[in-house]
């Protein structure tokens, strides 16, 4: 009755009426958001700050309805009359997905994920919990086109591949800052237990070029907690390997945010005790004992609406030891790897934003210190050694959006970084030496062209000058985002990229074979690698009011020139195996990646990857002496991928199923242990490593906090390497496949989560 009277109450006329308004989500704008009266000829969508006009709109009662991809519809009655503009701000809430998060690492400024013009993808700590990762290393590989793999034996040394390319072409960087160095990458992805991670931003390919050198493979942003409320989180979880092993880890979070959210900090905390694995009962290990103490925080400060403060930092102690008679010092065994690892990271972010987000500008440093002591030997030879690494990084950064530009709108970025890096690393008995100093100062200039609301283009180049190198080095890049309506973005990128002629983390690993160890040299007359990336895309999401689904497909193609290649070159004095590494000729490495995903309702998700790939030298490496050269990349397997399928029939109960699929690959497997005699290329079976976890929650409302209780099995099916070396003479290389068997696990957690 009410609105038929306001109706009758409207005076008659042949204009119109405005209706505009701010759309978004969490204080975040939601650009391209669809905005429409329903049954009715009257529809827009918003800009990239989120606002959005329907004009011209004839008096009346309508239904307004709200729709972007990765928020729950809105709707709502609006009543407009002749005589009054409408004007809305409304709040988008999101869906319980990743898909249009706001992102960072592609552009260096934040962007909604579907509106960036380089491809980000976000492993999150919901994934990580749902997977059962106790540590980044385990939660990686449930990500679009990267694989983890094991390439240790007794010291469980990963590497982190991407597109096909070894852990060397990946930049890692914590909190935006590229301090998780060489040496630290050796071990560091099973060190940052998973508690401390909120979310992980994934750029494949050379699009990431921005961020400096060995970034060619693409860059893994690994952001740590930041608090949004109060409260604290303790968590306990033991597993059973293959019924003879336990892996316990304890981890705790506490948040602390101040009434006007004006300041916060989070802290956390992580212990973690293994037990050794032997899984062919040689009384050697396959999996390490391992004791690691984590402690870090991560804070802000708003110092004024437009001024905020950053500080972070954490530490990791660890201590890993694989071979036998684990209860004796290394250097008493018959085969023994010891590390113990102290390592110290902080970062420093000032940031000001000037009133109407125009313009802001950035201060920052980062640095990390790591100090190592290490045994690798055989029947009890000399060798300890020690390692010293240290990265320190500062730069600033400004951001500039004008307030009228060509035919749209554009944000200008430009800066200057410096990062130094000192690595030694030693073991006199071996005359293994790495003592090495790098400085890489980087100038870029980037421009993020919205040309239309369809049209993106970037473009950016950055000034590299290497101490090790002679001639500074330009990486440009070039990025386009084309959206085809509310559901389909289109992507094609193109950048050069470089890497230094200098130690990374393989080259510092060393290894037990043939009776002895096996070290890497370094070419004195190593250059620099440099490549050419091209990546296109096409990604798809649908959203109803209930559900979210979609694919992508994502090609690239990656060409090395003076690739970086390791030959055998023989054995040195004492018999150790000596690896080479100098410049080979080029190389190819190309493939597809596929994606998919569905949300319904909060009830049930499903996301699912893999990567379909060729990777080729143009000429055959001499992996061995005595064993034919060969084109491939060795490791690398042609297809792996990944799925989570997680169900959530009510709030208090979950259940997930995830796997990881690893396809065959060459692994190199030199001779010298028991029944080994010559050096020989093995294909390895294909792999599917399927886990099962399941959760359920328990509301303590008296004390208003609850506790979960989770339990499930990893690699139900026991897919994993079944002929191992046996014996000290072991080639502790020759690893390949899942990095655990058949594994029980339960746990409890409390607080307020």
């Amino acid at each position: 009755m009410v609105r038929f009277i306001l109706l009758l109450l409207l005076p008659i006329t042949c204009f119109g009426q405005q209706i505009k308004g701010t759309i978004t989500s969490q204080e975040m704008p939601v650009g391209y958001a669809t905005v429409m009266l329903k049954n009715t000829k009257w529809g827009t969508t918003t800009d990239k700050s989120g606002n959005f006009i329907l004009k011209d709109v004839t008096p009346g009662i309508y239904q307004i309805k709200v729709s972007a991809i990765g928020f729950r519809g809105y709707e709502q009655s609006i009543i407009l009359d002749a005589n009054t503009a409408l004007e809305f701000n409304i709040e988008l809430e999101e869906m319980p997905s990743s898909l249009n998060e706001v992102v960072i690492s592609g552009t260096r400024t934040s962007r909604r994920k579907l509106e960036s013009p380089v491809a980000v993808n976000i492993l999150d700590s919901k994934t990580l919990s749902l997977t059962q990762s106790t540590t980044l290393s385990e939660g990686l590989c449930f990500q679009p086109g990267l694989r983890v793999e094991t390439d240790c034996q007794t010291c469980n040394y990963t590497q982190l591949r991407m597109n096909g390319l070894g852990g060397s072409y990946s930049q890692i960087l914590i909190n935006s800052r590229p301090v998780f160095t060489s040496l630290l990458s050796l071990y560091g992805l099973e060190q940052i237990p998973a508690n401390m991670v909120e979310r992980v931003e994934v750029v494949r390919g050379g699009g990431s070029v921005l961020y400096g050198s060995s970034a060619i493979a693409g860059t893994v942003n690994i952001i740590t907690r930041e608090p949004e409320i109060s409260g604290y989180t303790i968590a306990t979880n033991s597993a059973l390997i293959d019924g003879q092993a336990w892996d316990h880890s304890l981890n705790a979070n506490i948040n602390a945010v101040n009434p006007d959210a004006s300041a916060g900090v989070s802290f956390f905390a992580s212990h973690r005790d293994k037990e050794a694995y032997d899984a062919n009962g040689d009384g050697f290990s396959e999996l390490t004992q391992l004791k690691n103490n984590s402690f870090g925080f991560n804070s802000f400060f708003h110092l004024t609406e437009q001024d905020k403060l950053q500080v972070n930092g954490w530490s990791i102690y660890e201590n890993r030891r694989g071979g036998n008679q684990l209860t004796l010092q290394a250097d008493k065994a018959d085969q023994a790897e010891y590390r113990l690892h102290n390592i110290l990271i902080g970062g420093l972010d000032y940031t000001h934003t000037s009133k109407g987000n125009r313009f802001s500008y950035s201060v920052y440093g980062a640095a990390q210190h790591t100090t190592r002591t290490h045994y690798t030997g055989i029947d009890g030879a000399d060798g300890w050694g020690n390692s010293l690494n240290k990265a320190v990084q500062a730069g600033v950064q400004l951001n500039y959006t004008p307030t009228d530009f060509i035919l749209g709108s554009n944000t200008f970025t430009t800066g200057v970084e410096h990062l130094y890096e000192s690595t030694f690393d030693e073991i006199p008995a071996y005359n293994y030496l790495i003592d090495q100093e790098t400085n890489l100062t980087g100038a870029f200039l980037q421009s993020d062209w919205e040309l239309t609301q369809a049209f993106t283009l970037l473009s950016g180049v950055r000034l590299n000058q290497h101490n090790k190198m002679a001639k500074p080095v330009l990486t440009p890049r070039i990025s386009m985002l084309y959206k085809a309506g509310t559901t389909t973005q289109l992507r094609a990128s193109f950048a050069k990229g470089f890497k230094a002629p200098q130690a990374f983390e393989a080259d510092m690993h060393i290894a037990l074979a043939s009776g002895g160890i096996s070290f890497i040299q370094i070419d004195p007359d190593l250059k620099a690698e440099t490549s050419q990336s091209m990546n296109l895309s096409v990604d798809y999401n649908k959203a109803s009011a209930l559900m979210i689904y979609g694919f992508t497909a994502d090609l690239f193609h990656t060409r090395l020139y003076h690739a970086f290649v390791l030959e055998e070159k023989g054995t040195d004095a004492n018999g150790n195996q000596q690896l080479f590494r100098k410049n080979g000729g080029n190389s190819t490495v190309k493939g597809i990646t596929l994606e998919g995903r569905i949300n319904y309702d909060k009830k049930a998700q499903l996301e699912t990857g893999i990567t379909l790939q060729s990777a080729q030298y143009e000429q055959a490496i001499a992996w061995s002496e005595s064993a034919p050269g060969t084109k491939a990349y060795l490791r690398n397997p042609e297809m792996y991928g990944y799925y989570v399928l997680s169900l959530f029939p009510e709030k208090r109960f979950t259940a997930a199923l995830s796997g990881v699929l690893t396809g065959p690959m060459q692994v190199p497997h030199f001779g010298g242990a028991e029944g080994v005699t010559e050096d020989q290329l093995y294909t390895s079976p294909t792999f599917l490593e399927n886990n099962l976890k399941l959760a359920y929650k328990i509301n303590l409302t008296s004390i208003k906090q609850d506790i979960q209780l989770h339990a499930g099995v990893q690699n139900i099916f026991n897919a994993y390497q079944q002929d191992f070396d046996r014996g000290r003479y072991r080639d502790s290389n020759y690893v390949y496949g899942p990095a655990r068997p058949r594994t029980v696990f339960f746990g409890i957690t409390f607080g307020n989560f």
